[in-house]
């Protein structure tokens, strides 16, 4: 089946509604790796539900409708889908307990054409019900490495930000452990492929791979002790593009270039030839 253009622009996405509690946004800290040291007390504010707070990438599994693009009527070869980037904004903050409402939208399908794939993106806004805020938007980018060539349009595609040709002014490096990939998909995105070799293996990986979205915290974690002294309060947004899997138990390196409130930072794997995982990132950070 490939894909049908009107039919996956117009998808029809139910309204979610997901429960928050401090185990959750405990949980998803300790999926991205922090706690690594449990006598840090900045890292503690993230993992320990006294003055608890939430790291601010947990906005990426918020209001999460579910790995839709696994439906059959999608047209989509699920197994040949990798997460090519994502975007949130801060509007209010993450709360740590309480009722959060997502409602979903399709936002553009690019053709790459007959052999390159397809993108994917939707736009996700979430409230919290109890108060009516509007807590964050994202925009998830999906790569449907096996469905290009069904005769949709070729662009427009986003220009990147332009990573600088000089020596970045911060770098930092984090460890991520073998069972990263176990702790981080109870946060709700299930997709075996991050669990059983066996579909790993006919993905065309020789083991799982870490999700898209457990980089992504990883690297939000080395922003927010790089660039905010560990406020989250301050951290306003980010945006980036997935380049390369990373495998559990990986060390990544944020490479970080500030200009006033934008933070340009890539991401590589010092240990893999210093491979990019994440790039072309940009964050927003509050002076």
């Amino acid at each position: 089946m490939a894909i049908d253009y009107d039919k996956l622009k117009n998808w029809k996405f139910e309204e979610t509604r997901q429960a928050i509690t401090p185990k959750d946004v405990m949980l998803y800290a300790l999926g991205v790796g922090l706690g690594a040291n449990p006598t840090d007390a900045n890292e503690l504010r993230f993992v320990y539900e006294q003055d608890l707070v939430a790291l601010p990438s947990m906005a990426a599994v918020l209001g999460y409708p579910g790995n839709w693009l696994r439906n059959p009527d999608s047209g989509v070869n699920y197994l040949k889908l990798v997460n090519a980037g994502n975007a949130f904004t801060i509007h209010n903050p993450i709360p740590t307990e309480g009722t959060l409402v997502g409602q979903a939208k399709v936002d553009e399908i690019i053709d790459k054409g007959e052999g390159r794939g397809a993108l994917v993106s939707a736009i996700r806004d979430v409230h919290h019900e109890e108060t009516g805020d509007l807590i964050c938007t994202i925009r998830t980018t999906t790569y449907c490495r096996a469905d290009g060539g069904f005769g949709g349009p070729s662009g427009p595609v986003p220009v990147p930000q332009a990573i600088p040709d000089t020596e970045p002014e911060l770098t930092c490096d984090l460890p991520t452990v073998p069972q990263s990939a176990l702790i981080y998909r109870l946060s709700g995105d299930y997709n075996p492929l991050h669990a059983d070799p066996d579909i790993a293996t006919k993905a065309g990986f020789d083991r799982p791979i870490a999700h898209g979205l457990l980089t992504y915290g990883v690297v939000c974690h080395a922003l927010v002790k790089s660039c905010c002294g560990y406020d989250p309060l301050r951290f306003k947004g980010m945006e980036g593009r997935f380049s390369a899997p990373v495998f559990p138990g990986d060390t990544i390196r944020t490479e970080i270039w500030r200009d006033g409130e934008t933070v340009t930072f890539r991401a590589t794997i010092p240990d893999r030839d210093n491979v990019v995982v994440l790039n072309n990132g940009k964050a927003t950070i509050a002076n």
